[in-house]
């Protein structure tokens, strides 16, 4: 008989009436019923907080925890303080997820000996859900992780989202999220990727996560959370990477941030109210010109991508001119064969 060890889910509640019986519902009715859940309720304004007192009355695995606002990061270290799970899970408060998601992902990690597992998800709109995956499981070694992880794989969907994946206590217990900034699984997920020694990605969509896409995407909030957290953690996602795993593997992350960039480049540049900061992505570019002409130089950068940097460091306007009218011509005219 295999053994069952506790799991720790972990729900962060902020003003989420509206969804909260769902999500709660979700987990409660997991086939694997091994579970501790800590609902920690960040200062909510809404019935929240009642709700969730309420859920604990009808079920004792779950525990609750009530906490002045501090926000997601702040709300997850709570819950990480009391969690005495031998695993970690996080689902967040208006998602919600399949009834077979942690028993497969606990599954996969015993029977693989694996101390990550990693699932697809589906993507919910208002108006429709992608939904795609294979059902396969494949076994990664850190390596083969990362590099998944990294080069954004074009079957295997790894993304930085913690609430996605599965985490063995050991590998995470001393780690926490940081508090008072936005894009806080990004370093998360990275630190637990260089430190694994096996992981287990499961081709399925476990989870059901909401988007909301109303409104522009560069949106003045959006701007500001690229500036002082994305890029920044991504640079701190390449230290880590370099550090803990190895400079060449830190360099081929390198690339992929320095390849990003080119795209938030063009979101800025092709957006009125945002085209000033768009200056701060060449400068930023600019600034790692000497690495960024080193690492461009590797076997496994695609010689599109080469020209694509060169002509952005030689003119930004002439790149940006050069990717509307692809846009505009080239691309339909593939899509037309």
């Amino acid at each position: 008989m295999m053994q069952r060890d506790l799991i720790s889910i972990i729900v962060p509640v902020y003003n989420m009436e509206q969804y909260l019986d769902r999500c709660v519902a979700s987990i409660l009715h997991q086939t694997y019923t091994d579970l501790e859940i800590i609902l920690v309720d960040d200062g909510s304004s809404d019935s929240s907080p009642s709700m969730c007192d309420e859920y604990a009355r009808q079920d004792s695995r779950i525990k609750v925890i009530h906490k002045r606002n501090g926000g997601l990061s702040d709300a997850r270290n709570a819950g990480l303080s009391v969690a005495t799970g031998s695993y970690i899970g996080y689902v967040d408060s208006d998602d919600w997820i399949e009834p077979n998601m942690y028993e497969r992902m606990y599954k996969a990690c015993i029977q693989n000996d694996a101390q990550i597992a990693v699932c697809k998800y589906k993507a919910v709109f208002k108006d429709r859900t992608i939904d795609k995956g294979s059902d396969d499981t494949v076994v990664l070694s850190r390596e083969e992780l990362l590099n998944i992880y990294i080069f954004e794989h074009e079957k295997y969907v790894i993304y930085n989202s913690v609430w996605s994946k599965l985490f063995k206590r050991e590998l995470v217990e001393d780690m926490l999220f940081p508090v008072g900034r936005n894009s806080e699984d990004i370093m998360y997920t990275t630190k637990a990727f260089c430190r694994v020694s096996k992981a287990v990605y499961i081709d399925e969509c476990l989870y059901n996560y909401v988007l909301d896409r109303d409104g522009s995407i560069m949106n003045e909030k959006n701007v500001s959370r690229m500036f002082d957290d994305e890029i920044p953690f991504w640079q701190e996602h390449i230290d880590c990477i370099r550090s803990l795993v190895s400079d060449e593997m830190g360099d081929k992350a390198a690339y992929r941030f320095y390849r990003r960039l080119l795209f938030y480049y063009i979101d800025l540049k092709s957006d009125k109210r945002n085209k000033n900061y768009a200056g701060k992505i060449v400068k930023e570019l600019r600034n790692c010109g000497q690495d960024i002409k080193r690492i461009y130089k590797k076997s496994y950068i695609p010689k599109g991508d080469k020209i694509r940097m060169k002509t952005m460091l030689m003119c930004p306007s002439l790149y940006y001119a050069l990717v509307v009218l692809y846009d505009k011509f080239i691309i339909p005219i593939k899509s037309k064969k």
